[in-house]
């Protein structure tokens, strides 16, 4: 019996064979579409340098706008910088001696004004909270903007004698504070930081302390971010609101504009009287304690994105990025399996030494990879095909100077150590040179707002201490004093805008 309508067995084969040539065909004009649409193109940073900044930022999912203003989520990619950031600075601080804790985020009303300044200095950016479900709350919450008011109330109750002290601790958390103008990880209405709090029995250690752990942020600064950084101490005006001194960590970034990395406080016994904290010290008299507080945020990324980055993307220094090198296998049918066996063999060595990535994915060109890691700064490629198999070697690209070396397989693993320490110096190197570039002194004043307006960059100069002339310059030209630097790299001469004796030499510039 013959049925019709079906095909017989030859045509059926045949059938199959044009689905699977059908199929084969779409996924290859959808691979080759994905390669195309590898990046929108980067704004350039001479063209537009803020959207330059944020189109790296979303093009390497970094972060996400949130639904409500001035907020974001960050993203895995951002979030590892933040955790290598946690990992190297809660180092330093344990080995300076401090602990970690945890504070809450709400603060009574009464707690936040029972210090006028400090509330003062806060109270256009607090966040209230005035209902708990239905019910409205009979005295207001604020959710903090920093936490010195909080910390206090319990230090007051923890500090009993001399015995107690030094009390050093540090907390990692969020804080919210309701900005008007925001900028991706440099100025958002909720941010992460630590904040250090410690308390000490006389000025001399709360002033040790304070200098002490400017310094650690100097240092991480530059030992690991690979970004120079001036340290010095704030004007009265741009002290945090409640201290006695302030000291400051800025950076300059590739705009011209400086960037305050990081502040340390010693805020005396200013908090200590109004929070009413004391010890029993070892002559029998109860005294108020000294205390410091201190702290870095989210903002570092941004500074390591501005001060790093460039027309293609980030540029990572190695001991920051979560992935130090990556291998980018070449793959070919006829090599496939040699190549894959000879990388991941690789991985696993290089894996010892380094923080290495092995990009196996075969849905993606080699080419694409390129752009893509490079995009993400990925410090180091290593690239390894038929070719350099049969050659016994393999291809290392930088990132920060896209030179390209061929390396022979036996010399690899002690190469890349060396290698990512070398990239580490170069980077630095080439941010001090290029802040050493974009500084400059003087005492003409219409020099000085020529350079703020058309140059930007660092202005070293002297000033006369008055409060006035630092007006006059945010008025004029938008800068304000950085910092009041330890080293001092000219003598005082002539106030820049008055041209009366000047006090102190200070750095002044744009900042954000």
């Amino acid at each position: 019996m013959i049925f019709s309508g079906l095909p017989c067995g030859g045509s059926m084969v045949k059938q199959r064979r044009e689905r699977v040539k059908a199929l084969e065909k779409k996924a290859g004009e959808e691979k080759a579409a994905r390669n195309k649409e590898f990046v929108r193109e980067i704004t350039p940073k001479a063209e537009n340098y803020s959207q330059w900044y944020v189109d790296v930022i979303l093009k390497t999912k970094m972060m996400d706008y949130a639904p409500v203003k001035g907020f974001m989520a960050i993203r895995p990619a951002g979030f590892a910088l933040w955790e290598k950031i946690q990992e190297l600075l809660d180092r330093r601080f344990k080995e300076t001696g401090h602990e970690n804790a945890y504070f809450p985020m709400f603060i009574p009303q009464e707690l936040l004004h029972k210090e006028a300044e400090h509330v003062e200095g806060f109270a256009p950016e607090v966040a209230w909270v005035t209902k708990g479900g239905d019910e409205v709350l009979t005295e207001p919450l604020v959710v903090r903007p920093t936490s010195e008011a909080i910390i206090c109330d319990f230090y007051s109750r923890w500090i009993q004698s001399y015995r107690d002290l030094p009390l050093l601790i540090n907390q990692w958390c969020n804080v919210v504070r309701w900005e008007k103008s925001t900028r991706p990880f440099l100025r958002t209405s909720e941010f992460l930081w630590q904040e250090g709090h410690t308390c000490h029995r006389t000025e001399e250690e709360a002033e040790e302390e304070t200098l002490r752990m400017l310094e650690v942020y100097r240092e991480f600064m530059e030992t690991e971010m690979a970004i120079p950084a001036l340290v010095g101490r704030k004007s009265e005006q741009e002290k945090f609101a409640g201290a006695l001194r302030t000291y400051t960590v800025e950076a300059l970034m590739t705009d011209g504009r400086a960037l305050q990395s990081g502040t340390s406080h010693n805020l005396g016994q200013h908090f200590a009287k109004v929070f009413d904290i004391t010890y029993l010290d070892e002559d029998d008299q109860l005294k108020y304690v000294w205390q410091t507080s201190w702290g870095v945020s989210t903002r570092l990324i941004g500074a390591l994105i501005m001060v790093h980055g460039d027309d293609r993307g980030l540029a990572l220094p190695p001991r920051m990025s979560t992935y130090q090198a990556v291998i980018v296998p070449i793959l070919t049918k006829k090599d496939r399996e040699r190549v894959l066996e000879s990388v991941r063999e690789l991985s696993r060595e290089l894996g010892s030494q380094v923080r290495v990535k092995l990009d196996d994915r075969e849905e993606y060109s080699p080419g694409w990879k390129y752009n893509e890691w490079e995009m993400r700064g990925i410090p180091l490629r290593i690239e390894v095909g038929p070719k350099d198999l049969d050659k016994n070697q393999v291809v290392v690209v930088r990132r920060d100077t896209g030179e390209k070396n061929f390396i022979p397989r036996e010399e690899l693993n002690s190469y890349i150590p060396g290698l990512l320490e070398q990239i580490q110096s170069d980077m630095l190197k080439r941010a001090l040179e290029f802040r050493e570039a974009n500084t400059r002194s003087g005492d003409d004043y219409e020099e000085f707002k020529r350079v703020m307006e058309e140059e930007r960059g660092l202005f070293l100069a002297s000033w006369c201490g008055e409060e006035e002339c630092e007006e006059k310059v945010k008025e004029d030209t938008r800068a304000t004093i950085r910092c009041i630097p330890f080293d001092r790299e000219i003598e005082h001469k002539n106030c820049l805008v008055c041209d009366k004796k000047a006090e102190e030499v200070v750095y002044f510039a744009r900042a954000y």
